[in-house]
């Protein structure tokens, strides 16, 4: 997988938009979703003091501009060091360091909060239980974990990543899946919540997806438990 995102480097947001351009709608739009969940769920999980935040699997770091103000210290960890580079070059005020694909290189309990982002269709099955706990050693007690992930159950979900080059190998798994898997590595108050539903940032069709979030229907999905 190092090799796989290594080549991509330079034109990672050119792929991810050939792959969705069937929906008319820009990458940035998927990405301030994302930004617009969080800031949420932060507020109402982890209060208004910013946290101390990890994302595993940054990549480029695309997201990153987009967290100016919502978090403090902000990390970001990849297996491609080549992303990495690129990351440290764009986001300059972000601490990122490559890592072997197993063990996070961060001390037990040094985040408030801790995401990966489209991320755990790209690890083997065998080792989302691992992916997981490493989540879990590195939030502090109390702290807040994230997991982003594409939802199976909508057909236009499948076809984007059956059209991006870098998801030909992934294994989809659903929010189900992974609140067992949050739940069997110790967390609680575990939830989820379906979002990207309309192609709209409007305040109408936010309130519409937030009153459907509990309903399978939006393209991805946030699922978050606290340690």
């Amino acid at each position: 997988m190092t090799e796989l995102f290594d080549g991509y480097r330079s034109n990672y947001r050119d792929v991810v938009q050939s792959s969705i351009d069937f929906s008319g709608l820009p990458h940035s739009f998927f990405m301030r979703a994302k930004a617009d969940l969080l800031r949420e769920l932060i507020a109402r999980r982890l209060g208004p003091v910013k946290p101390a935040m990890l994302d595993v699997g940054c990549g480029v770091g695309s997201f990153h501009p987009l967290l100016h103000g919502m978090v403090g210290r902000l990390c970001g960890i990849d297996v491609s060091s080549a992303s990495i580079a690129q990351a440290r070059a764009d986001n300059r005020d972000v601490d990122y360091r490559a890592f072997d694909g197993s063990n996070f290189p961060f001390d037990d309990s040094a985040f408030d909060l801790v995401t990966a982002i489209c991320v755990m269709h790209h690890v083997a099955p065998a080792e989302w239980a691992h992916f997981i706990s490493e989540m879990r050693r590195v939030v502090r007690p109390g702290g807040l974990i994230c997991v982003i992930e594409h939802n199976p159950l909508n057909p236009l979900t499948r076809l984007a990543v059956s059209r991006c080059e870098f998801d030909r190998d992934a294994v989809l798994l659903g929010a189900g899946t992974t609140r067992k898997l949050m739940a069997a590595a110790g967390f609680r108050e575990i939830g989820a919540r379906y979002f990207l539903l309309l192609p709209w940032e409007v305040k109408s069709a936010r309130r519409v997806e937030g009153a459907l979030g509990n309903v399978p229907l939006g393209a991805q999905y946030a699922a978050f438990g606290t340690a």
